[in-house]
């Protein structure tokens, strides 16, 4: 009767108990998340100035408009698909590296959205920012 009172107690001190070690690993855990934004902009560097300055591209986006029923517009001037490339090249004053902003309308067909996407990169105009209305 002794020995499996004893068989009995050594089976319950043979499990580890791992509730201290999780303990630990939270907090570490915890002190690794609050120290973390301090340390990220250790390296310190200073950029050399320019003379020249920067251009703000920004201030007179082009935008290329097409409606519902097919009609393309650049800012507010009316066009049409074969005269994009020339409307585009006065716009750009002949720069095809600057960003073509696109807002089309949402029934407009993919094969119409296509074909000016084809003819703007026809003409090399590369990069074209597809745009659409945030959702509430």
């Amino acid at each position: 009767m002794i020995k499996t009172e004893m068989a009995h107690k050594e089976e319950e001190l043979s499990e580890i108990n791992i509730t201290p070690f999780i303990d630990i690993m939270l907090v570490l855990l915890i002190v690794f998340m609050a120290v973390t934004p301090l340390v990220t902009s250790s390296i310190k560097i200073e950029l050399p100035k320019s003379s020249q300055q920067a251009e703000d591209k920004l201030k007179n986006p082009i935008i290329l408009y097409l409606n519902t029923d097919n009609t393309l517009a650049i800012n507010d001037d009316k066009l049409s698909l074969e005269n994009l490339a020339n409307a585009l090249d006065i716009k750009t004053k002949g720069n095809k590296e600057e960003i073509i902003y696109f807002h089309i309308d949402k029934s407009v067909k993919y094969e119409d959205i296509m074909q000016v996407m084809q003819k703007l990169k026809e003409n090399g105009y590369g990069k074209i920012a597809l745009s659409s209305k945030k959702v509430d």
